[in-house]
């Protein structure tokens, strides 16, 4: 997997955290983390801004870090998915000024 090592995490607005996110087998987030989706599917719930409920909003990165689903673990800082999440938050920001 390409990864661009100009992208970091550090100097990110954790775009990633607003995405959906399944929670599959094996996966163990705190269950107070956990909601269920609209097809019944568990998810990792959100605060009513949008933002994931692990969010530490604060140091903006995962609270916790260690349990995050496995979709959360294969989102890797700076890969493809990352970039076009980034990518499309700065198109919005321009589109909105």
């Amino acid at each position: 997997m390409d990864t661009d090592p100009a992208i970091q995490c550090s100097d990110c607005q954790a775009c990633c955290c607003q995405l959906p996110v399944r929670v599959l087998p094996g996966d163990a987030p705190p269950d107070h983390f956990l909601d269920e989706d609209e097809d019944g599917y568990l998810i990792m719930a959100k605060a009513d801004d949008g933002w994931c409920v692990a969010l530490d909003r604060e140091r903006m990165c995962c609270g916790i870090y260690e349990q995050r689903p496995f979709v959360c673990r294969e989102f890797a800082m700076g890969g493809g998915d990352c970039a076009e999440v980034r990518d499309d938050w700065r198109r919005i920001a321009l589109s909105l000024r």
